[in-house]
């Protein structure tokens, strides 16, 4: 901590000559994590062992700021205690730049962003910093905001590449090749709203043997568009979204759809208890055209949403059958402490078919959810949570794994975010 304070200092010494109006802060985060994962994303195949183990988060952040100018520069290690040996020289991921940006303040309504940033919007379905994953998530772009005080547009473009070449090679990172975003955000009354529109380019994989010379690389572009309401008073709240997907990925022609709509309701000053409902469209198993009509929630922070096991788009169920999901929310606030249930009864959203091609019951399954949180000191917070998941033999059909076998997943997380050093 005293080395990280000394070098801290010499940052400050450095850009404070001659200068004015600075401010200057640095945090720390320390974040492991226990996970005992027995039907973790998928049911647990027969006779396998349930998987245990603690995986965690560092990160340094450097915030800098000066009249116009704005900077950011996170640091991070990912890892799971144990994947290297107590006496290794080198570490498996090494030192990650998770946010490394600029910023640039024209005036109060115009300014531009360049570098790696997150990008998160609204409720994070769409695009988010899926910060429960250890590595998270941030992109290379640039950013131009226009803001008053109503009013906010923002204006993106992303361009990657896999380095520095002299002729166009194959973008081998699994990525899109080009993103450009549009997302504006107004206040009528007490509604918010926003609307955003996303056009994601994903470059289609040759194969081999890959000619020579390299063809032409065609890249497929698909849009996503929609809209996100919120409003609340003094004991209610409620949110709504409605996003669709056309284009093409991968040479099909893409259309889907997601809405949702919920409604939280605080009985009393500690008790709030909540409903809501998400239909994400699918394919029927029977449906043979080459047509994608399941929708993909692309960079959203999915573990939030259709049950903390994450059975459904956290890396898996894209261009499945899609997904109902009905769910109750109940939290519960006492001091220090926050107590949440949210059971989910997911439902499909096309035809399953059996091995024999007959059509399955849609019912896909029960997932309860419950997590406590506690603040042992301004610095640290514990969390913790415990799922289970009651699949159905349709599930089993979806999924793959044992639905008869118990599924569930049990975990629990310290975080420590102390501000090492701050200058203004």
């Amino acid at each position: 901590m005293k080395l990280l304070q000394k070098m801290a200092l010499v940052c400050i010494s450095m850009v404070s000559i001659h200068t004015f109006a600075q401010e200057f802060d640095a945090n720390l985060q320390i974040r492991p994590r226990y996970e005992f994962r027995n039907g973790f994303k998928a049911p647990i195949p027969y006779g396998e062992t349930p998987a245990q183990f603690i995986s965690g988060r560092t990160r340094l952040n450097l915030n800098f700021k000066q009249d116009q100018f704005v900077t950011k520069l996170t640091f991070q290690n990912v890892r799971v205690w144990g994947d290297v040996a107590p006496n290794t020289k080198s570490d498996v991921n090494g030192i990650q730049l998770f946010e490394a940006w600029a910023q640039y303040n024209f005036n109060e309504k115009w300014s531009t962003r360049l570098g790696r940033q997150v990008i998160s919007y609204d409720n994070q379905r769409i695009l988010g910093e899926v910060d429960w994953a250890q590595q998270a998530q941030s992109h290379d772009a640039v950013l131009v905001t226009y803001k008053n005080k109503k009013n906010q547009l923002d204006m993106a473009f992303a361009l990657n590449a896999n380095s520095e070449t002299d002729i166009a090679v194959p973008y081998a990172v699994a990525a899109y090749k080009t993103m450009q975003y549009a997302w504006y955000h107004t206040a009528i009354d007490k509604i918010n709203v926003s609307l955003l529109f996303l056009n994601t380019g994903y470059e289609n994989k040759l194969t081999a043997p890959i000619p020579t010379p390299t063809p032409e690389l065609k890249v497929d572009y698909m849009q996503t568009f929609g809209t996100y309401f919120n409003t609340k008073s003094e004991n209610w709240d409620g949110n709504a979204w409605f996003y669709g997907q056309t284009g093409k990925n991968s040479t099909n022609t893409v259309s889907a759809f997601d809405a949702a709509l919920n409604f939280n309701y605080a009985v009393t000053s500690k008790f709030k208890a909540g409903l809501g409902y998400e239909f994400l469209s699918g394919k029927s198993q029977g449906d043979t055209s080459s047509d994608i009509k399941s929708f993909n929630p692309l960079f959203g922070t999915n573990h939030g949403f259709n049950g903390y096991m994450d059975y459904f788009y956290v890396g898996n169920h894209k261009n499945s059958v899609g997904l109902q999901d009905a769910f109750l929310k109940f939290g519960y606030t006492a001091k220090k402490w926050q107590f949440n249930l949210l059971p989910h009864a997911f439902t499909s959203a096309n035809t399953v078919l059996d091995s024999n091609g007959n059509e399955m019951n849609s019912y896909l399954g029960t997932e309860i959810d419950f997590t406590a949180a506690y603040a042992v000191h301004k610095f640290i917070n514990i969390t913790g949570g415990y799922s289970q998941m009651f699949g159905t033999d349709t599930m089993q059909r979806v999924k793959g794994g044992d639905v008869d076998h118990t599924n569930n997943w049990a975990w629990v997380m310290i975080n420590v975010n102390p501000q090492i050093f701050s200058f203004k």
